[in-house]
């Protein structure tokens, strides 16, 4: 069984950087040939899809976010991160990883989510 948990600060300062980390068990992100992406959804509005990084290690960027956004990942300790600069308050919502399946074309292991909010 695959699972994704999501950690976050919670509350970040605007103008601050925001790091994402999310623990894989059960798979290991370099299998072939998963994508394992960050998604978020603002608070009243639907799912953003923010980036991914690839079982290879590339990683490709929503281009509304792309020049803030940056995902990276130890495959140590199977873990893959989101770092998000500049931050505003529209950048407050509810941040996902999830294993995109080439195989099934879908998103098929989601974590549970994490709430982060940007405030003064």
């Amino acid at each position: 069984q695959v699972q994704l948990q999501e950690s976050a600060p919670g509350l970040v300062k605007p103008s601050q950087s925001l790091s994402l980390t999310c623990a894989v068990s059960g798979d290991s992100i370099t299998t072939n040939y998963y994508y394992w992406s960050w998604i978020r959804q603002p608070p009243g509005k639907g799912l953003e899809w923010v980036g991914y990084i690839s079982y290879s290690g590339s990683s490709y960027y929503s281009p509304s976010l792309r020049s803030r956004t940056s995902i990276s990942r130890d495959t140590s300790n199977n873990q893959v991160f989101l770092q998000l600069s500049s931050v505003t308050p529209e950048d407050t919502a509810v941040y996902y990883c999830a294993r995109y399946s080439t195989a099934v074309q879908l998103f098929d292991y989601w974590g549970q989510g994490t709430q982060v909010t940007v405030s003064s």
